[in-house]
């Protein structure tokens, strides 16, 4: 079975910076396909960041230049530093795997409970 932990999430005030980081274990683990989302209330659950082809990395555009994901496959871990936070980046952050196949449920909730991010201005 495949479990994912994620820690690193908290309050913080605009322009600040926190560090999330998320373990996974199980088997046929394949960090390359690890991935951030986000939910903020109200909102769709969204792709933050992910890896993709020839080693190169997905950004959403509102946190391009802000946020650096990166991975240590030894450790099948994630990380997601993100600086210079907005209070638009308020949001429940969720670390992923892609779902089995079939999967309707949302990928946000899926493997884990997430971890609250709270930007105040």
């Amino acid at each position: 079975e495949v479990q994912l932990v994620e820690s690193g999430g908290g309050s913080v005030q605009a322009g600040g910076s926190l560090r999330l980081s998320c373990t996974a274990s199980g088997p046929r683990i394949d960090v390359s396909e690890m991935a951030w989302y986000r939910q903020a209330p109200g909102n769709e659950c969204e792709l933050v960041s992910s890896f993709i082809s020839d080693g190169r990395i997905y950004y959403r555009d509102s946190v391009r230049g802000r946020f650096t994901f990166s991975r240590d496959t030894a450790e099948n871990s994630v990380y997601l530093q993100m600086d210079s936070l907005k209070p638009e980046d308020t949001a429940v952050y969720y670390c992923t795997l892609p779902r089995p196949a079939g999967t309707l449920a949302s990928v946000c909730g899926y493997y884990t409970r997430g971890t609250q991010v709270t930007v105040s201005s």
